[in-house]
This record gives C-alpha cells, sequence and structure tokens, in this order.
C-alpha cells in the first residue's frame, strides 16, 4: 500500500514538472509538494520516527552539498557578467560567412559551458547572437546549435552541467576521469550535426543588426572585465584541483572562492559611489540567481530519496538487470527518455538505484550516465534546461525544433555513444 501511493505521488508530481508550461505551474512548487507527501506518509507509515529522521539528516546532507554548490558557482557567473566580463570572450568573434561564425559559436560554446554551466552559457552566447545577427531565421538556427553544444560541452565537466555535478559530489566520478573519458563523446556529439548544419549554410554571409555597435554604456573598466573574468573563471577550475588537493568536498571550495572573490570585488570597487557600485557587488549578484532552479534540486532530490529509503529504487533496478541485462542499454533509454523529462530526477533517480559497492567510483555505469543524461536532454527542446531558455529567449516552437534539429541531435547523441562505448569495449 505504502510502495503504491508513493509511485503515485511521485508520478503525479513529475507530470506536473513534465508539463510545468501547459499547466502554468512552476515546477519548483511541483517538487516540494511531491516530496512533503511522500516523506510524512513515509514517516507515518514506518512507525519509526527515530530511523527516518536519521535518514532525513541524511538526505538533507546530501542536498545541501549540491545546493551549496551550485549557489556559489551561479553567484559567480552573475558577478561575472554583472562586470560584462564575457564581452571579453564575444567581442573577438568575428567573421563574415554563416558557416564560419556557426562553428565559432558553437566551439565558444562547447568550451564556456564545461566551465560555467549548460544553462548560463546558452543564456551568454544567445545574447551575443542577438549582436551579430539581424536575420530572426539565422539566430533560430543558431540558438538551435548553441543548445546542442551547450549539452555537450557541459556534459564532459565535473562543474558544466547539473546532473553530471550531482554525480561528482555523490562521490560516482572524479573530475579527471570523467574529462578523459567523456570529452571524445561530447565532443563528436557536437560535431557530428554541426558538420551537418555548417554544410547547410555554406556560402550563405552575416547580416549584422544595424547600430550593433557600441558597448552600451558600460559601467566597468576593461581591467575590471578583464580582473573579474579571469579571477572568476580560475575560481570554478580550481574547485576540482581543490577537491583532489584537500579531499573536502566541493562546495566549500566554491565558497572559498566566492569569499576571496567578494572581497576583490569590494576593494576594486570601494572608491565608487554606492549608485555606481551597487549593481556590481556580490549582495546584487545574489539576488538575481535562479533561486526557483535551486528550490526545484532541493525538492526533487528530497522526493527521490524517499523512493531510495524504501528500497524501491534498487528493486527497480534490479527488475531492469534481469529484463534488459546490460547496463549500457539502459543507461541509453535513460538518455533518451531526459529529452522528455528533467535529467535531474533521472540521474538522482538513477543514483539510488544503483550503489557504489556494485559499481564504484568511476564505473562505465556513471561515466556513460553523465555522457547520456547530459546531451540527450538535446533531442527535444524541452529536454534541456538550455533548450528551455533557448525556447523562452528565441521563442521557438516545439515543432520547429522537432523538425530542424532533433534528428541532428539524436544523430549526435548515437554517435558520441558509439564513441564512448569503442573507447571502453
Amino acid at each position: 500500500m505504502l510502495t503504491t501511493a508513493l509511485v503515485v505521488i511521485f508520478a503525479i508530481a513529475y507530470l506536473a514538472i513534465a508539463l510545468e508550461h501547459p499547466l502554468r505551474i512552476n515546477k519548483s512548487g511541483s517538487a516540494l509538494i511531491g516530496a512533503g507527501l511522500m516523506w510524512t506518509l513515509y514517516a507515518v507509515s514506518a512507525g519509526d520516527a527515530t530511523r527516518v529522521g536519521t535518514e532525513l539528516g541524511e538526505t538533507l546532507t546530501a542536498t545541501a552539498q549540491i545546493v551549496f554548490f551550485l549557489i556559489g558557482a551561479m553567484t559567480i557567473v552573475e558577478v561575472v557578467d554583472a562586470h560584462n566580463g564575457f564581452d571579453a570572450i564575444t567581442s573577438r568573434i568575428r567573421t563574415t560567412t554563416l558557416s564560419g561564425l556557426l562553428w565559432l559559436i558553437a566551439v565558444v560554446t562547447f568550451f564556456l559551458s564545461a566551465v560555467l554551466d549548460n544553462l548560463t552559457t546558452t543564456i551568454v552566447m544567445i545574447s551575443l547572437t542577438r549582436k551579430l545577427l539581424a536575420r530572426t531565421a539565422d539566430r533560430l538556427y543558431f540558438a538551435g546549435a548553441i543548445v546542442i553544444a551547450a549539452n555537450a560541452g557541459g556534459a564532459w565537466s565535473p562543474i558544466g552541467d547539473v546532473t553530471t555535478t550531482m554525480l561528482w559530489i555523490g562521490g560516482q566520478i572524479t573530475s579527471l576521469a570523467i574529462m578523459k573519458s567523456v570529452f571524445l563523446p561530447s565532443l563528436v556529439n557536437l560535431l557530428v550535426p554541426v558538420t551537418v548544419m555548417g554544410w547547410l549554410l555554406r556560402g550563405q554571409r552575416v547580416e549584422p543588426p544595424a547600430g550593433a555597435q557600441g558597448d552600451g554604456g558600460l559601467l566597468t573598466t576593461a581591467f575590471e572585465r578583464n580582473l573579474m573574468l579571469a579571477l572568476g573563471l580560475g575560481i570554478l577550475v580550481a574547485v576540482p584541483v581543490f577537491k583532489t588537493v584537500t579531499h573536502l568536498p566541493p562546495f566549500l571550495g566554491i565558497l572559498f572562492g566566492l569569499g576571496l572573490l567578494w572581497l576583490v570585488g569590494d576593494l576594486v570597487h570601494r572608491g565608487k559611489d554606492e549608485e555606481s557600485s551597487q549593481p556590481l557587488t556580490l549582495v546584487n549578484a545574489l539576488s538575481r540567481i535562479d533561486m526557483a532552479s535551486i528550490v526545484f534540486f532541493i525538492g526533487i532530490l528530497l522526493a527521490v530519496a524517499v523512493l531510495e529509503h524504501t528500497h524501491l529504487l534498487s528493486s527497480l533496478a534490479a527488475h531492469l538487470d534481469q529484463t534488459i541485462g546490460r547496463v549500457d542499454l539502459i543507461v541509453l533509454a535513460i538518455g533518451v527518455v531526459s529529452a522528455v523529462v528533467d535529467n535531474v530526477p533521472l540521474v538522482a533517480a538513477a543514483m539510488g538505484m544503483y550503489s557504489l559497492d556494485t559499481y564504484p567510483t568511476d564505473h562505465l555505469l556513471w561515466e556513460f550516465l553523465a555522457y547520456c543524461a547530459g546531451t540527450g536532454g538535446s533531442i527535444l527542446i524541452i529536454g534541456s534546461a538550455a533548450g528551455v531558455a533557448a525556447m523562452g529567449m528565441e521563442r521557438i516552437s516545439f515543432g520547429w525544433y522537432l523538425r530542424k534539429f532533433s534528428g541532428l541531435a539524436l544523430l549526435g547523441y548515437a554517435a558520441g555513444a558509439a564513441v564512448y562505448l569503442l573507447q571502453n569495449a
């Protein structure tokens, strides 16, 4: 009875999350309600308040590490963006052909996403294309390419995609191993569709928008922009090194770096009046981070934890092993499903289904899961945070993306998966 009730509640919450836009109900609220109902039902049915309290404490500790890390990383990105630091990268992009520009945008997005995250990179790069391209049709085409490149770039880095970060913090993967194993498959995932797109755009010229030049009245100097960009990216890149050297959890490294960035920012702007310095402060950056997404992660991780503590996920894993029998096929299926539903609960469920005792750190299961869950979301526009952001910014319709990009994204997904499996044959 308890099992059935938990599955029904989780399924309804999951459906509400997937249908967030048609229902006009924020997925964060659905996740929190689902988590609250599931933990309440579990606590009442278990009849052992001490045991449930201990399990909830363990879940809270694991969830808090991910949340603290995300808050720190998102705040650092917001500080760099407030200083227009990304202009140092985007202002150097110069080309006259659409195919050449496509390759430049795709490659920059791929590597930038590995350092930032795929959602932030998508927003930055789509904002850039608005400054470079006048025709709406061109911008839509580039937005689709940016979604594929951002998801591919985020998959091979421990800080590039929230699902890869979850696996890294959870101890399923290590930073160097995931970069070595998944970089080439992710690169192939990008190269295959972009090669086709570039061929289709051959011979077409870039039409820049009228009056696209100028800095828009920036409040920062070139020194401040370059300093914050270098310091922000340096902190993000240094976090995996910090974890490797100290063996402390990544959230402490990111919070330590955030403190350093805060100190430098206050020192750099201390001579300015409050009106000029306020938009550039860490306090303002904290107010701009996407707290709704943070709350969603909290809700969905708490909900999945109930399924783990009641052994539903381990039973599901045993069933999949009996019916399918091959881990690589199971993970491939998870990647395709992530095109339809959010990859965060999928990966959270997989982490609960399979134990580190059976599948130790850096096992094929975890590395392949990072690739499949990270890149499978590109198959549909609603399958990733990057795709949803692009959908909103450029008003991309579900049907248009399905016709123009889903086939290319699926081709890249399959090619990258084949490369990974060949590497580990």
